[in-house]
């Protein structure tokens, strides 16, 4: 299976990006002249993937172990290189559940299962980057 996207200069240094979903969305960085962002960055975006991939496989594991009655937030972290190219070469990982459903050894079954075995971004991340995972509780 393929992915292709269209990234176009909206002047600035904004993009607009299609999808494959038929969602936008726009990158954009704060550069000599101008101060203002309307987009994510690229590479903070490459964070919000690497979140929302592992995110949506935990969601779909504890669904199918009945947990249903949840917050999970996930917050990523990633250390830059300090010369160019830069690419983050350490990324914390950290998921905060709560809630009256949060069940620990569910909620760590999932996360496991979605670092080790089905989130792809994950496994991207992998060949350039160091990856620290933590789970943290806090129940209602």
């Amino acid at each position: 299976m393929s992915h292709t996207t269209t990234t176009h200069w909206k002047g600035g240094m904004l993009f607009e990006s299609d999808n494959p979903s038929g969602n936008n969305v726009y990158m954009d960085t704060i550069s000599d002249g101008i101060n203002n962002q309307d987009g994510l960055s690229p590479k903070a975006m490459m964070l919000s993937s690497l979140a929302g991939c592992s995110g949506i496989d935990i969601v779909d594991i504890l669904k199918k172990m009945k947990i249903i009655d949840y917050d999970l937030k996930i917050v990523v972290e990633g250390e830059l290189t300090p010369k160019h190219p830069k690419y983050y070469h350490t990324v914390h990982v950290n998921y905060f559940f709560s809630g009256a459903d949060c069940h620990i050894k569910k909620c760590e079954r999932a996360v496991e299962l979605s670092v080790q075995k089905y989130c792809g971004v994950m496994e991207m991340f992998r060949r350039f980057a160091k990856i620290k995972t933590h789970i943290h509780f806090q129940s209602y």
